[in-house]
């Protein structure tokens, strides 16, 4: 196989990005032993590996990719059944999951140290497959950077990934117009409502009803006073909304090397504040304590943002069968769009330029991102909203199919819809680092501890100091 050289320079110069506590799916979910559907007994065999390595090493934050891996990859046989980033094997080749916690941007560190050695690693040492999220995905699907391997050097065609929805494509193409990435998950996202709040504040817990009272941003702040009033807020946090409303923007964070808050996300504060100082929702941290009790019944919080991830993963993560007192096991949450469109998250799976097992990556990549029944298998099994146009389309004709956490509700014509609608064109390499220190600088100003302008002093002091090739606003 031809040897190549990694450019990392690009990627370390890029800046150290703070590290997301969530990537869709959170990491949080039991793993399950290889599938035992039609599409596993057609196993791996069928996949040449006889002169490529005898060592599959893939790099991960959480267990989300090696739980998709274990479950439905045919002929994938687990070290441990009860934990699947202990690896197994593939046709006698070794898979070795590198776990690195995202915490202090630990994931890209590791990462990044990895693909930086990897033209002289010893072939069992090479990094093979690497999992990336949307808000560092141009980090390492750049062109120049070239780390990532174009999908069309493994051999697979724009016709194999024809029935994935745009968007995931758009977020890993580099400048060539190479897509270097490829992704099983689709995560348009909604509104999650508690339906019990719903039918006393609102009068009903159906969707198109609940969808009237937050059809807007005005119409969404009116009803947190009617939520108040009841004795309910709103959302968890003003981060609860942040994602819809940075998703919306008129431009990117970084035009022209400087950094530019857009009126969509100044609307955010302003809206943010009404709803803190009037005690319709609170400043917490999303992912702490106090952000998740309202996941408990009867809860007190009428609504969450997320994707199909997030109902699954963080509100409905009890084993199966078991009442852990939650709205999720009694079947409580509904969903609905929202004031805005928006998508958060999605893992996407790269091929590390001079892996030695390309057939197998190839394969991996071509059952988990577009194979009909394997993504139809990860929808019905997971309820991941999955990145195949065609599975989403069958599933939201079927009336016999639900989600049990959103009381039987079929959530996938609603994200199928919503996928469509994704727009990325305002991306950028810096913004998870922009997004994660704005919220940090405005929690002062809602707090009252700070004024607008002194937030805004503190967001453009920190974010010249994590990317110091940027100006402030």
């Amino acid at each position: 196989m031809k040897k190549r050289t990694v450019k990392i320079v690009s990627l370390l110069a890029a800046g150290a990005m703070a590290a997301s506590l969530t990537a869709c799916g959170g990491g949080s979910s039991s793993s399950s032993a290889a599938s035992e559907t039609g599409a596993a007994e057609s196993a791996a065999e069928s996949v040449s590996t006889a002169d490529e390595g005898k060592v599959l090493n893939i790099e991960v934050w959480n267990n989300e990719f090696p739980n998709r891996l274990a479950a439905h990859y045919p002929g994938f046989e687990p070290a441990d059944k009860d934990d699947a980033t202990k690896g197994g094997t593939i046709n006698g080749v070794k898979v070795n999951f590198i776990l690195t916690d995202n915490k202090d941007n630990g994931y890209q560190t590791k990462l990044d140290e990895d693909l930086a050695k990897q033209a002289d690693a010893a072939a069992d040492d090479k990094v093979d497959m690497f999992l990336i999220e949307a808000d560092y995905a141009l980090k390492y699907v750049d062109a120049e950077a070239d780390v990532a391997e174009p999908l069309k050097d493994l051999g697979i065609t724009a016709d194999d990934l024809s029935k994935q929805y745009k968007y995931t494509q758009d977020v890993v193409t580099d400048a060539n117009g190479d897509i270097r990435a490829s992704s099983w998950q689709a995560c348009s996202a909604g509104l999650i409502y508690n339906r019990e709040i719903a039918k006393k504040v609102l009068g009903s817990d159906d969707p198109e009803t609940v969808q009237k009272a937050v059809a807007d941003w005005d119409t969404f702040t009116k009803t947190a006073e009617e939520m108040k009033k009841a004795g309910y807020n709103m959302t968890a946090t003003v981060n609860d909304t942040y994602r819809v409303y940075s998703n919306n923007v008129a431009g990117p964070w970084v035009q022209n090397g400087k950094v530019v808050v857009d009126d969509n996300i100044k609307k955010w504060v302003d809206d943010s504040k009404t709803m803190v100082d009037a005690g319709e929702t609170t400043t917490n941290d999303l992912w702490s304590k106090e952000w998740s009790a309202g996941f408990k019944a009867p809860g007190d919080v009428f609504c969450y943002f997320g994707p199909a991830w997030l109902i699954n993963f963080s509100m409905g993560n009890a084993p199966d069968g078991e009442d852990d007192g939650s709205i999720a096991h009694a079947g409580g949450w509904g969903l609905t769009n929202g004031p805005q469109g928006y998508y958060w998250g999605g893992s996407w799976i790269c091929a590390a330029q001079g892996t030695d097992n390309p057939a197998l990556v190839k394969d991996i990549i071509l059952k988990l991102t577009t194979d009909n029944d394997v993504m139809k298998e990860i929808a019905v099994d997971d309820s991941d909203c999955v990145n195949n146009k065609e599975v989403l389309a069958e599933l939201a004709g079927d009336d016999s199919f639900g989600n049990a956490i959103l009381g039987g509700q079929n959530p996938y014509k609603m994200l199928a819809d919503g996928a469509e609608k994704v727009d990325m064109s305002n991306i950028s390499a810096y913004d998870q680092g922009c997004n994660e220190e704005f919220q940090k600088a405005m929690k002062n100003y809602f707090d009252g501890n700070a004024s607008y302008d002194d937030a805004l002093a503190q967001f453009n002091k920190a974010i010249v100091e994590k990317y110091p090739d940027l100006k402030a606003e």
